[in-house]
């Protein structure tokens, strides 16, 4: 068997698992809800796509990672709580095989999942508005999947690290909670914890970018809202109280936290294949 046949039949199986479906739909009808708020809101004015869009980044920051985490975090440890990766492994297939093999699975799924939601985007942008930036949207579209596949890597690793269906929900839990929950709230998040110590209790004076970078560096969730920055008119960077590109460093543009995003697609699976070749699966 090879990778290609792994995720075959992973697919086959994953695709009936109707929570990943239910949070998707979620997440389409509140792309409708944050849309159809803009139109309302255009009553006064001609409504704003940009606006629904980056409401849509938002929404995808929150929902996203939910999707992609559900869908795979059980993908080798569900299987190693129950036995039945011992009858896999029985098969010509390397743990190699596995491990990428379901990630490949759970990347479509969590792609097409969202795909319904973009399209609806699309729909109602032509329905609803008088312009329509579609290039715009294809790349916040790209950059959404590009971020949930980060995630489901995070959740495959976990997976493959883990040998019962507890432990790979609580590393789940714990990473969705400390990359997104606790982002949302800069009072409150890491990188805030970070500024406190080096700043105001050391007195290092360490600007607000270098904490920045380091926050896109460990947190997905943080590169994907940086990434989408540069999608939008300065104007509308402006009114959404978020700085320009062009007042960035380089280490903080949006392509470098593309970039970033693509690392966190690899290293976690890569992680997860070196823990899961040395695993006790017997």
């Amino acid at each position: 068997m090879s990778i290609r046949a792994v995720a075959s039949k992973d697919f086959l199986d994953a695709r009936r698992a109707r929570i990943v479906w239910f949070v998707g739909i979620h997440y389409t009808l509140l792309i409708v809800l944050f849309f159809l708020q803009v139109r309302l809101d255009g009553a006064e004015g001609p409504p704003d796509l940009l606006v629904a869009l980056w409401n849509m980044v938002f929404v995808g920051a929150v929902f996203v990672p939910a999707i992609a985490l559900v869908a795979a975090y059980l993908a080798i440890a569900g299987e190693r709580e129950s036995g039945s990766i011992k009858r896999l492994l029985s098969t010509p297939i390397s743990r190699r095989d596995v491990v990428l093999g379901k990630y490949v699975s759970r990347a479509g799924i969590v792609a097409a999942s969202l795909l319904l939601g973009f399209v609806v985007a699309s729909m109602l942008a032509v329905a609803w508005f008088d312009s329509f930036p579609a290039a715009a949207l294809a790349r916040i579209a790209a950059l959404t999947t590009l971020y949930a596949l980060s995630y489901v890597a995070v959740a495959i690793g976990i997976s493959a690290a883990t040998a019962t269906r507890s432990r790979a929900m609580v590393g789940a839990l714990g990473f969705y909670f400390a990359t997104n929950l606790v982002t949302l709230n800069d009072d409150v998040s890491g990188l805030a914890g970070i500024e406190y110590v080096l700043n105001d209790v050391f007195e290092l004076g360490i600007g607000r970018e270098p904490i920045q970078f380091v926050g896109m560096l460990t947190n997905p969730t943080r590169a994907y809202l940086v990434s989408t920055i540069g999608v939008f008119p300065e104007d509308l960077v402006g009114r959404m109280d978020l700085p320009a590109p062009d007042d960035l460093s380089w280490y903080v543009q949006p392509e470098v936290a593309v970039v970033i995003l693509g690392i966190w697609l690899l290293v976690p699976v890569l992680l997860g294949v070196k823990r899961f070749e040395r695993a006790d699966v017997s």
